[in-house]
């Protein structure tokens, strides 16, 4: 079992900056991706952020490049998300996830398991 547990999260205005950490506990052994989404009132949750080890690589949704930059702590087991430049529409509720054999790293049903969520208002 894994737990998963966001902080970071706040309210800013337009232009602001933040940063999202996500601490991983439990089973955290073997190659996993681990990501970033995002989910406001009445829209589905997507994904912003991902980082994929198998590749070694970082993705990004096309909403959030060049503002959002995510990075992993590997001996901390942990995931960060700096978002800079923030704007209303990044307004939501942001959860990190962790997942093994991942396909679509950007895809929400890829990952098994998920955080309780940091809330990002940007005004």
């Amino acid at each position: 079992h894994v737990q998963l547990v966001e902080s970071g999260g706040g309210s800013v205005q337009a232009g602001g900056s933040l940063r999202l950490s996500c601490a991983a506990s439990g089973y955290t052994f073997g190659t996993y991706c681990m990501g970033w989404f995002r989910q406001a009132p009445g829209k589905e949750r997507e994904g912003v952020a991902a980082i994929d080890p198998r590749a070694g690589r970082t993705v990004y949704a096309d909403s959030v490049k060049g503002r959002f930059t995510i990075s992993q702590d590997n001996a901390n087991n942990s995931v960060s998300l700096q978002v800079t430049s923030l704007k209303p529409e990044d307004t939501a509720m942001y959860y990190c996830a962790l997942g093994w054999a991942v396909r679509d790293v950007l895809r929400a049903y890829e990952y098994r398991y998920w955080g309780q969520g940091t809330q990002v208002t940007v005004s």
